[in-house]
């Protein structure tokens, strides 16, 4: 499977993957982007912005890019980047399909920015799209944001077609949203196809405010699957200005920034295989990629821990979280 390419990588930042979330549209609900984005954000100065972003992730080692569908222009920034460099082989591409971005490049929408489809003919229809962005490049395809109750989990047809695809080379994998991530895991763990797991990789929420999933993580590890950790910075609430006072303890104490001690610990989970950068800057990118020289000790992650909450309160935070 490809993530064998990047579990063989030997760089520092071998585990550490590059977004585009933030860069591929013009809204999302991370923190800060008044300041993090150009004013305009025009499609060509957003474009421009993420092949900048994608230049600095490579130089410095990161082999991971993970966009998708609904991640508005990022599968065609990611495209454009990758035919200007047609000596780069060594990068793993992953997208997602199941939500439909229907925001019009606005950041100010009267209903959803995205709507979702877990169903065959949305598979069908953005798989489609998905290749003539990408092409042959698409190494990981994941259902997007599944939870407990998807049909994705329940559908044979659909999941013929998935298995299809990974037959043809295409990693098959989902990743997970909501309170109930670790029952949505648990349950994508049982769906096989003729005898065999369909999905290989799961994409979870997981920080240090939000670590629920962890225990349903580490079973999808020791069966076999990469995990790819996302939203480790909690769409900005980790971030120097709006972190909370231990984090900024701790990360005074180590002398590098916030995002960097907050990614350390996710990296540091004996289950993860890539967590990912949502940086919206270069600058934010190397503060993130500092992660993995930060060394925790016992009593500064017992302040971390202390930050925990509740699920719930976590998922009804992130739901008021503006689009801007």
């Amino acid at each position: 499977m490809p993530f064998a390419r990047l579990a063989a990588a030997t760089t520092p930042t071998a585990h550490l993957g590059l977004g585009l979330a933030a860069v591929g549209r013009p809204g999302y609900i991370t923190l800060g982007r008044e300041t993090d984005l150009p004013a305009s954000r025009s499609v060509e100065d957003l474009r421009e912005r993420a092949l900048e972003l994608l230049d600095a992730a490579y130089a410095s080692g990161v082999r991971y890019v993970d966009v998708a569908r609904s991640y508005g222009r990022s599968e065609e920034f990611l495209g454009d980047w990758l035919r200007a460099r047609p000596d780069i082989d060594d990068v793993v591409i992953g997208s997602k399909w199941g939500y439909t971005y229907t925001a019009d490049w606005r950041t100010e929408v009267e209903g959803p920015h995205e709507v979702k489809d877990h169903s065959l003919a949305a598979y069908t229809r953005q798989r489609a799209e998905t290749a003539e962005l990408l092409g042959d490049r698409l190494d990981l395809y994941q259902i997007h944001s599944v939870t407990p109750d998807s049909p994705a989990l329940t559908d044979k047809e659909l999941q013929g077609h998935l298995a299809g695809l990974a037959a043809e080379g295409v990693t098959v994998g989902l990743s997970v949203s909501g309170p109930h991530q670790a029952a949505a895991i648990r349950a994508a763990l049982a769906v096989t196809v003729d005898g065999e797991p369909l999905f290989r990789t799961v994409q979870a929420t997981y920080n240090i405010l939000e670590t629920s999933a962890g225990p349903a993580l580490a079973e999808a590890h020791d069966a076999g699957l990469t995990v790819i950790v996302k939203e480790g910075m909690a769409n900005g609430r980790l971030a120097g200005p709006y972190a909370p006072p231990a984090l900024r303890e701790v990360a005074e104490e180590t002398g590098l920034g916030c995002d960097a001690v907050a990614l350390a610990v996710l990296l540091a989970e004996p289950w993860t295989g890539v967590v990912l950068s949502g940086a919206a800057t270069p600058v934010q990118l190397v503060s993130n990629l500092h992660a993995a020289a930060v060394d925790l000790v016992a009593g500064q992650l017992e302040r971390l821990v202390g930050l925990v909450q509740d699920p719930a309160a976590y998922w009804e935070g992130r739901a008021r979280l503006p689009w801007n």
